[in-house]
């Protein structure tokens, strides 16, 4: 019987891929990927020469029926997306999903993800936070969600691309003003940065820039005291 195993792969600088990654793409028959193109640079990189198979947003479960045939012929399938772990704001729970419920093990390969990297540098998350990933491309949509992350207590996590970022933390810096927040841009990349300040002190400082360009998580903290405020409370 084969068994999918879910890769978690570097989000920007490769040497952060892990050991037991590297092997498993070594020993699997078939790789499964949400871009051939950019996970084959990968194994290049590494000197790995496998199968691959395109799985993407798009073609999830289509793609699904394919795996399971392909486990089903005694095949190991390891199922990657461009970057960080599967199934975390990129293609992976549905495939998940129709290869568990068609009675083959689904192993996962732990390792590098974009939220818990920001996580790692905020200090202001406290115990529990919220994970929203990309909000709603809608202006609309996208502030009434914030006002009701905004609302719950916790800090929050999203993702956005610099084609819309400037106008998200607009929104926000207009929601909330005072509140804390941390932006990383291009994380573990060769332009790696670290923005932190007020939403509005945030939002002024991107918004200035010539051009906006990489990919951004950004963390929002609790309420608008942000970290002094959680240290008085522990």
């Amino acid at each position: 019987m084969g068994t999918l195993y879910m890769v978690a792969t570097p989000i920007g600088n490769l040497e952060d891929i892990t050991m037991r990654a590297l092997q498993t793409l070594r020993d699997v028959e078939v790789i499964a990927c949400e871009d051939t193109r950019h996970t084959q640079r990968l194994l290049i990189r590494f000197s790995i020469q496998k199968r691959l198979i395109a799985c993407h947003a798009h073609n999830e479960e289509a793609s699904a029926a394919g795996i399971i045939k392909l486990l089903g012929e005694g095949n190991s399938v390891a199922f990657v997306s461009d970057a960080g772990t599967p199934g975390i704001s990129d293609p992976g729970a549905r495939v998940v999903q129709a290869v568990r419920a068609a009675g083959f093990p689904v192993v996962p390969i732990p390792g590098v993800s974009a939220v818990a990297t920001l996580v790692s540098v905020s200090g202001f998350t406290g115990k529990t936070f919220t994970f929203e990933g990309f909000l709603s491309p809608k202006s609309g949509r996208r502030k009434k969600r914030m006002e009701q992350l905004l609302e719950r207590g916790e800090a929050f996590i999203l993702y956005e691309s610099p084609f819309r970022v400037v106008k998200l933390l607009k929104e926000l810096a207009e929601l909330a003003p005072d509140r804390r927040v941390l932006v990383g841009r291009e994380m573990t990349k060769v332009y790696e940065e670290f923005y932190e300040g007020t939403a509005s002190e945030v939002a002024a400082n991107f918004s200035q820039r010539q051009s906006v360009k990489g990919e951004f998580a950004i963390c929002i903290s609790p309420q608008e005291t942000g970290f002094g405020k959680l240290q008085e409370d522990s």
